[in-house]
């Protein structure tokens, strides 16, 4: 009777070790499952430039006649946010002005280089995206002066954005600029009125679409 009641105690010493080693294990394989499951990626709002456009409209004579172009070319590194505003913020860019287009030779060669042709650092217009308080503003630095530019700027539920301004060529000195080629062209910028004006203001009208991954 001794021995039975001392072979039932062993067995079930053997038992309830064999029960917690196995919850250890349980515990040890949920453990390692919590851990490596992978953390789910954020979606980022991306901005790129072969999806960008800018395109700007001049005006001659008296009756703010509207000249109309665009740049070919926008050059910036594609940029990422966790929201539109955090996409466009601090997105530095450069224009080069070869890339002008009017769909006109004549004009693009007189502007490449009566207009643009006669200020400081011809070759470029640069540029930085920022966005402050809720406001869009674009710092862009052209014949060598850096001035803010203010943006008025729509992003619709299919992340499509719209910026729009209007430059004063005098914040950035190119009146001289102005005067030149508009010496250049003075019979073509006269209206009814035989008098020849280019206009001091340019709207500015840049549009892009943000991708996502």
């Amino acid at each position: 009777m001794k021995k039975i009641t001392q072979l039932a105690l062993a067995l079930s010493l053997v038992f309830a070790v064999s029960c917690k080693d196995d919850t250890k294990k349980t515990d040890a394989k949920k453990e390692t499952t919590e851990t490596t499951e992978p953390i789910a990626k954020t979606e980022q709002f991306v901005v790129k430039p072969e999806g960008t456009t800018v395109k700007w409209t001049a005006y001659k004579t008296t009756e703010k006649v509207p000249v109309g172009g665009q740049f070919n070319t926008l050059n910036f590194e594609e940029k990422a946010g966790d929201t539109p505003q955090d996409a466009l913020n601090n997105l530095s860019f450069s224009i080069p002005i070869s890339g002008l287009f009017t769909n006109n030779d004549a004009r693009d060669l007189k502007l490449k280089t009566s207009f643009f042709g006669e200020m400081l650092n011809p070759e470029f217009i640069k540029g930085t995206i920022k966005y402050v308080d809720n406001k869009y503003v674009a710092s862009i630095t052209m014949n060598g002066v850096t001035n803010d530019l203010p943006l008025d700027v729509k992003i619709t539920d299919e992340r499509r954005v719209a910026m729009s301004a209007t430059m004063e060529l005098k914040d950035w000195d190119a009146l001289g600029a102005l005067s030149i080629l508009n010496k250049v062209c003075f019979d073509l910028h006269k209206g009814a009125d035989g008098v020849s004006k280019t206009w001091e203001d340019v709207s500015i009208e840049i549009n892009t679409f943000l991708r996502k991954n």
